[in-house]
């Protein structure tokens, strides 16, 4: 279930932008599961991708596209990961481009494609292309929501995330949607997600300022520890709304820069938030370090530990996983005596031992939240990092272990 998640808001349109969602009976009959996301010419596109060595055959194909043009639309499937399907799954990729670039009267270069869903097997391509047509027809600005759902595999609920400013005296609009529940711990963004903007600029401007939000929002999100084969993120800038970046740099890329960040937090921790079988919404704070990279280490120690997470879900405050994870963090720690561990504001480890006024009772009622802060205080500088976790529940097991089956 999905940790103290609110209704996806509506979703702002953005001129220049299109999406059509359809039931293509891909994997599942009757589910919405085929996406085509449409843009105008001139549409400027960023994008990171998974940097898993099995990386999907959409996966590569998407990332030749990019490099060659710019987009003018995106396909997207779930059910069925094309990952590890040798060249067949390549062929099939480009199929799907080259049939959505006959029916949009452009170059398969300028179709990007991804999927996601089980990997290993090939993708239904007859499926996807009958499917592309009525997603054509049904494209809409306003048609955010249902591509939301569209994009869904062990999701319990849809991610969606808009924010609204004025630069230069213009309104400007950012909106997103993602997809992910596990197999996240990425490195790149995360699972899939799809955010567009009616701001224009350059490419490498649009680039530098996507991968100053990835950072701090889809790579400081943990569910599993595991990540996956068809990790991609793409943010579309159509020009729209008259306003422009010109430079990497000053008040309006900063201001543009804290509404992609805000974007991407609200849709990273949404898929933290839907962790399979989370039951509580962790955040691992880690303060006192000698730089952010090193702060960074020990709170993705923290995050990954199985033996942390399964104390979280029985709301078990049992302090000394949490300082077996610390200790275990490849950094140097010149003296752990200075270490302090605080669970939702409750100090239970200081100067080598438990705080003499900790209460086995205070922790307990501390973990038992749903929404839970874990606080490790190295004692040696000023680094600090945040990373958001979730717990490990018996239907993390049970959603896994029956996946394809």
């Amino acid at each position: 279930m999905a940790v103290g998640v609110k209704a996806m808001p509506p979703l702002g349109a953005i001129a220049g932008v299109r999406l059509g969602t359809v039931a293509a009976g891909i994997r599942k009959a009757a589910r919405q599961d085929l996406v085509v996301i449409q843009c105008d010419f001139g549409t400027t596109a960023a994008a990171v991708f998974t940097q898993s060595h099995f990386a999907a055959a959409p996966v590569i194909v998407a990332k030749a596209h990019w490099r060659q043009s710019e987009p003018r639309a995106l396909i997207i499937n779930t059910g069925y990961a094309n990952a590890a399907t040798g060249e067949p799954g390549l062929a099939d990729a480009h199929a799907c481009c080259q049939a959505l670039a006959q029916a949009l009267g452009c170059r398969p270069e300028e179709i990007l494609p991804f999927s996601t869903g089980v990997i290993g097997e090939r993708l239904p391509v007859s499926a996807v292309i009958a499917g592309i047509p009525p997603a054509v027809g049904a494209a809409s600005e306003d048609g955010w929501m249902d591509a939301a759902h569209g994009i869904m595999t062990t999701d319990t609920v849809p991610k969606g995330a808009t924010c609204e400013m004025v630069m230069e005296g213009k309104p400007v609009r950012i909106t997103g949607i993602a997809k992910g529940s596990g197999m996240i711990h990425p490195n790149m963004a995360t699972m899939l997600s799809f955010v567009a903007t009616d701001i224009g600029s350059e490419r490498p401007v649009l680039q530098a300022a996507l991968a100053q939000a990835v950072k701090t929002t889809f790579n400081a999100i943990s569910v599993d520890g595991d990540t996956s084969t068809n990790d991609a993120l793409v943010v579309l800038a159509t020009g729209r709304s008259g306003v422009r970046l010109t430079a990497a740099e000053g008040p309006a890329f900063t201001q543009f820069c804290e509404g992609l960040e805000r974007v991407c937090a609200e849709l990273a921790q949404a898929i933290v938030r839907d962790g399979e079988g989370a039951t509580k919404f962790v955040r691992v704070e880690i303060s006192g370090a000698r730089s952010d990279d090193q702060a960074r280490i020990v709170a993705d120690t923290i995050a990954t530990s199985p033996l942390v997470k399964t104390a979280l879900f029985a709301s078990d405050p049992n302090w000394g996983r949490i300082l077996m994870a610390v200790g275990r963090a490849p950094i140097a720690l010149d003296d752990p005596d200075r270490v302090t561990v605080s669970l939702n504001g409750v100090r239970v480890f200081r100067h080598g031992m438990v705080d003499p006024d900790y209460r086995e009772e205070a922790g307990q009622k501390a973990l038992a939240a749903a929404d839970i802060t874990v606080g490790v205080d190295l004692g040696q500088g000023h680094g600090r990092a945040v990373v958001h976790t979730c717990d490990f529940s018996y239907d993390y097991v049970r959603i896994n272990g029956s996946y394809r089956t």
